[in-house]
């Protein structure tokens, strides 16, 4: 629907106009001596009946008397008079009328009085409207211009003189190209052209635009549009009302700046990305061109010194357009800051600096290249520099330059540019401080985990460790590789709850209690056990952290221990998620292992699980990590494929273990895992009949000397000779031991291997200890001389009664003589 038009004939009519307007002449006696046909038809008196009578008579009621006498009075006084007065209706009732009077000489002596009168309705409507379109053009502060049909203007008020700086009668005739830039008088005229073609009225329309006389600033107006007719309806031509509404508009933006820095400052703890969040927010909305640098210790994730004054690295260049960033230092240049510069005035005084010529680019030098025209590059007019402050510490500087925008800095800008830079300081710094913190976590980390996976005769083993992506912090997953008596493994993968330092030390001392558990030679659901005591005291030592929470320390753990020589394996695990088995024929699953609680929960028991595991089958133990679905989720059917992945990764080709990691890895971590990620996967070997030897001995007295004369049957078939008296004599010791203090059968069994392994076991759960015998004691010397000869020695405990165990180094292979030339 089309808006109305407004045509110069709407409103009222002048009520005094001779065909409207009631009208009457009074002689000096105030007798009606003249008296029109409207002024009967307004007062009700015909002509006869007022004739020669005195109008005060019977036109003023006595009430009204003293208003019309002062009336009266005024209009002697100034020979005419106009105001509103109370006059009496021939019906008795009072009518308002709007009285025009005006004196006419008769001749020298006597004149008369002219009266036109009309409804005061009309009269005030009508000197209402008169006043309206008088302050339009006179008193407006909003730009009013009238254009006729050909855009030539036809009048203008006073406050688009002001705004021409011209005066309003010289516009008459001109056009828009008289006063605005060729690229805003398109804009305005086509805005015209449409109001005129269509009738639809134009509201509000925000524009920019530059004045010819002004042509450095550039303007923001509001302008609105109508189209004019004549009582005819033919098209008189179009009015425009302008308003400058530049600082509204530019508060605006300033507003929407902050609050797209709010949202676009600080979105990472990265101290490199946060700077360049600043210029993308900088440029093109604050400035043209914009460079982040850092003071040096700052770029490095260092504490910058206090009054330090380089030198600077540039963090974030940005410029419109983006090939003006050539003649800039380049991203990552370390800068000296040369004295007398915007930039060493601005260290110095920690306060921003606002250099802004004239005339003309502006003169005070900068760290910028040569090239880029004086101090602050091509044709730039504006150079602000602001100090990135946090904590009281001079982080860098944010320094803005103006070229192709026409206006220079105000002191709104360098607020703006300031709120910027405390933002992005603050972001920086919390930025800097995590990374510093991050790194000093990852350190502790890296140090607490095996940096090599020692060989080993049971299995083949190989690893991978992903850390979590940076935000979420640093991990407590762990794995290990312990070798253990009888040539037997313990292979442990472990999680620790949380993210940071607290994990990581957490995940130490865990990891440091595993081994010392496992020089024990106690059973997986034994060690599992004493690590939840360790968890749970760990727990009760955490400082709350508020008033009514402790940290939360918790983990979880599986521990497996595999035997080379009776491919047994026994497996326990506290919570953590099961291992997966791949046969030598290429068939995959997850071993169904007891789950058990997570460490800390306190006096649970665990179940440990044992298998015969086949030479050459894979083992692959891992953390929760690899199997959560990370942005998609972690609902059991992610889960369970995931599972499926791994399986199928697990049974590839025949190939090195780093490539079945390798192969894992892309098949499960195609995105950065969210949560630390440890894999250990191990081939077992079998260790071969003719390095072994067993032997089942009775409790008797002879079977020390039996277990001599084995063993030097053995050790000869081994062609270890030069062994003979020393081991010998460390078997009897150990079989005269179980004689004497165990029960039931004995067993003696050697195997070699790297070293030479005496293993020898009994009935009794009594754990022999080392001492130091007196001159006057029988005994007590057999343990401490088997300390002396041999390089290890241990007890494990099994749940048929006890087994000690001794190594002893191989001697050196002597190589075979050179035949004789």
């Amino acid at each position: 629907m089309d808006t109305p038009v407004t045509t110069f004939s709407e409103g009222p009519e002048d009520p005094f106009a001779v065909r409207r307007s009631a009208s009457a002449v009074l002689d000096d006696r105030g007798a009606v001596v003249g008296w029109s046909e409207r002024a009967e038809a307004l007062l009700g008196y015909p002509a006869a009946e007022a004739l020669g009578r005195r109008a005060a008579g019977f036109l003023v009621d006595p009430r009204d008397e003293r208003v019309v006498m002062e009336a009266v009075a005024a209009c002697v006084r100034g020979e005419g008079w106009f105001g509103v007065v109370p006059v009496r209706h021939r019906d008795g009732r009072r009518v308002e009328v709007g009285c025009r009077v005006r004196a006419i000489a008769r001749d020298a002596d006597h004149r008369e009085w002219f009266l036109v009168g009309a409804p005061a309705d009309d009269v005030i409507q009508w000197e209402t409207d008169r006043s309206v379109l008088d302050g339009l053009f006179r008193r407006s502060p909003i730009g009013l211009a009238v254009h006729g049909p050909d855009m030539t203007i036809l009048r203008v008020n006073r406050a688009i003189a002001k705004f021409s700086g011209m005066r309003a009668e010289e516009h008459r005739g001109l056009r828009t190209s008289d006063f605005l830039i060729p690229r805003d008088t398109d804009t305005v005229e086509d805005q015209l052209k449409e109001v005129l073609e269509t009738g639809r009225s134009s509201v509000f329309a925000e524009q920019p635009c530059v004045l010819r006389r002004d042509p450095a600033r550039e303007l923001v107006v509001s302008v609105s549009a109508f189209r004019l007719h004549d009582p005819a309806g033919r098209i008189l031509g179009v009015t425009q009302t302008i308003e400058d509404v530049t600082d509204r508009h530019l508060a605006r933006r300033r507003l929407a700046l902050l609050n797209e820095a709010s949202a676009r400052i600080g979105t990472t703890l990265d101290v490199a990305e946060t700077a360049r969040e600043l210029a993308r927010v900088a440029v093109p909305g604050l400035a043209d061109r914009v460079a982040v640098d850092l003071l040096e210790p700052v770029a490095r994730g260092e504490e910058p010194l206090r009054d330090m004054t380089g030198p600077l690295v540039r963090a974030a260049v940005r410029t419109v357009p983006p090939d003006e960033a050539d003649g800039m230092h380049p991203v990552g240049r370390t800068m000296d800051v040369p004295p007398g510069t915007v930039q060493a005035r601005c260290l110095a005084e920690r306060k921003p600096v606002l250099d802004t010529g004239p005339e003309g680019p502006a003169a005070s030098p900068s760290m910028e290249p040569e090239r880029t025209g004086g101090g602050t590059g091509p044709g730039a007019h504006a150079h602000l520099v602001v100090p990135l402050v946090a904590r009281g510490l001079v982080l860098g500087l944010l320094s803005l330059w103006r070229s192709r925008r026409l206006e220079p800095f105000e002191e709104d800008d360098v607020t703006l540019a300031e709120e910027f830079a405390a933002r992005a300081a603050v972001c920086i710094d919390n930025a800097r401080r995590y990374t510093q913190q991050h790194q000093a976590a990852l350190t502790l980390q890296h140090s607490l985990l095996p940096h090599t996976v020692p060989r080993h005769p049971a299995v083949d083993v190989a690893h991978l460790y992903l850390p979590a992506d940076a935000t979420a912090g640093v991990g407590g997953d762990w794995f290990d590789i312990i070798p253990l008596s009888g040539l037997r493994v313990a292979l442990v993968v472990g999680d620790v709850v949380g993210h940071g330092i607290h994990a990581a030390a957490t995940m130490g001392r865990l990891r440091a209690a595993v081994h010392t558990l496992a020089n024990l030679d106690l059973t997986p659901d034994e060690v599992l056990s004493h690590l939840d005591d360790l968890v749970d005291r760990l727990a009760a030592e955490q400082e709350p952290t508020d008033d009514l929470s402790r940290q939360v320390v918790g983990a979880t753990c599986l521990y497996a221990v595999y035997d080379p020589v009776s491919r047994h394996c026994a497996l326990a695990r506290a919570g953590h998620p099961p291992p997966a088995v791949v046969t030598p024929d290429g068939r995959a699953s997850l071993l169904d292992l007891p789950a058990g609680p997570p460490l800390g929960l306190g006096g649970l028991p665990y179940e440990s699980a044992e298998l015969s595991l086949a030479e050459g089958s894979l083992l692959a133990l891992y953390t929760d990590g690899l199997v959560q679905a990370g942005d998609r989720g972690t609902d059991e059917r992610d889960v369970d494929e995931r599972v499926a992945d791994l399986c199928a990764a697990l049974t590839g080709p025949a190939r090195a273990l780093e490539d079945t990691c390798t192969a894992v890895r892309e098949a499960l971590l195609y995105d950065h895992p969210t949560d630390d990620v440890a894999l250990l996967v191990a081939r077992t070997r079998v260790l071969a009949e003719e390095k072994v030897a067993t032997w089942e001995l009775p409790a008797e007295p002879t079977a020390a000397a039996r277990a001599r004369t084995l063993t030097e049957a053995r050790l000869t078939e081994w062609g270890l000779e030069d062994m003979h008296f020393t081991t010998e004599l460390i078997v009897s010791e150990l079989v005269t031991n179980a004689y004497r203090y165990g029960g039931g059968p004995i067993t003696l069994r050697l195997i070699r291997d790297r070293h030479l392994i005496c293993e020898v076991s009994d009935g009794s759960s009594t754990s022999p200890h080392l001492r130091r015998a007196r001159s006057t004691d029988e005994g007590g010397r057999g343990l401490f001389l088997v300390a002396q000869l041999t390089e290890r020695w241990g007890t494990r405990y099994t749940r048929e009664g006890k087994t000690i165990w001794t190594e002893q180094a191989l001697p050196p292979v002597r190589p075979e003589p050179s035949p004789p030339l």
